[in-house]
């Protein structure tokens, strides 16, 4: 393919502004013949002679469900390039069936959510997170600070071994601390490659590590898959961690623990609901820190994406391998 493929962008109005802005979309434009920007995704019933010709499609938040009727306005589409993580929200079994290629920028999305996680797991092992709610006035000196296993020497525990994981992984091998992965995927030769301990329980692991970080997908088998037990066998001063979604975590049993457990100290990028409910005590227990689901791209770093699957369409128009195409399987462990 060396001409210029006629091509869509179809996406959420913020998406626009975020994945493609500004030099992105510049580049975009002098990369394919770029026939309709459809802002917001659910109004692309009013281009479909835009739609009828587009062989390969950009985009990001807000991409509607694949439906047989969106398909079938899309007749020569070839390729879809997504500028954001999970494509569980659009992708399905019709589009699978017509052989329609799929790349998503997760690998890219991993980034910034490895740096708060690297940060947050950090700042936990110091007890950063035990004072932005006026504690330190209790605790006026770091010799009358509770005890903090700090980043010398302690473990911090990965659940589930990932893109996202990975990345934090390597970020933590400039500190001297030991890490250990529960995943009952990892091999115990991939282990010893990565300089990990693979514990074989969750249980081993909550009551082991001195700072625990949650990155396993949302399944029908992993919600919920951290209970009351867990966080009761966390060590003294222990530190939480989530960026992957509220619903693999039984709240209101962590929250009861937590009211219990005034020594152990919980940062939640995410939640369920999310935002929690207006009475939710996540919002009041001095322990529990919530940021608004911020770990992933914001910002500037959303151009990161969109730029990643313009480079991607540059390999798929030159019939070279992809770096970041997805199967079925694969799309469905997206987080």
């Amino acid at each position: 393919m060396t001409a210029k493929p006629p091509a869509v962008l179809l996406l959420a109005p913020y998406s626009l502004n975020l994945a493609y802005g500004g030099p992105v979309l510049d580049r975009l434009r002098a990369t394919v013949d770029l026939r309709a920007i459809i802002t917001p995704g659910d109004t692309w019933r009013e281009h479909r002679a835009a739609l009828a010709e587009a062989q390969v499609l950009f985009s990001s938040w807000g991409m509607p469900v694949l439906d047989t009727e969106l398909l079938d306005a899309l007749p020569q589409l070839r390729a879809i390039f997504y500028a954001a993580g999970s494509v569980r929200s659009f992708v399905t079994d019709a589009m699978w069936a017509r052989g329609i290629r799929l790349s998503a920028a997760s690998a890219q999305n991993a980034i910034p959510v490895a740096e708060y996680a690297t940060a947050a797991l950090i700042l936990g092992l110091k007890h950063f997170w035990h004072y932005p709610r006026g504690l330190y006035a209790a605790h006026s000196t770091h010799l009358e600070k509770p005890p903090a296993p700090t980043p010398y020497r302690s473990t911090i525990g990965l659940i589930s071994y990932g893109k996202i994981a990975r990345l934090v992984r390597q970020r933590l091998r400039t500190y001297d601390v030991s890490v250990a992965i529960y995943d009952p995927f990892l091999s115990a030769e991939e282990a010893q490659r990565e300089s990990v301990r693979k514990v074989d329980t969750l249980d081993e692991l909550f009551a082991t590590a001195d700072a625990l970080s949650l990155h396993t997908p949302l399944l029908p088998e992993t919600e919920g898959m951290l209970q009351a037990r867990h966080f009761e066998a966390m060590r003294p001063g222990a530190f939480f961690l989530n960026t992957a979604r509220g619903a693999l975590i039984d709240e209101p049993a962590m929250i009861e623990v937590f009211r219990r457990r005034t020594d152990l100290t919980a940062v939640l990028d995410v939640t369920y609901p999310e935002p929690p409910a207006p009475a939710s005590p996540l919002f009041t227990l001095p322990n529990i820190i919530l940021t608004p689901h911020l770990a992933g791209s914001v910002g500037p770093e959303c151009q990161r994406m969109g730029d990643a699957m313009i480079d991607e369409f540059l390999r798929y128009r030159a019939e070279a391998p992809l770096h970041w195409e997805l199967n079925a399987a694969q799309a469905e462990l997206l987080a």
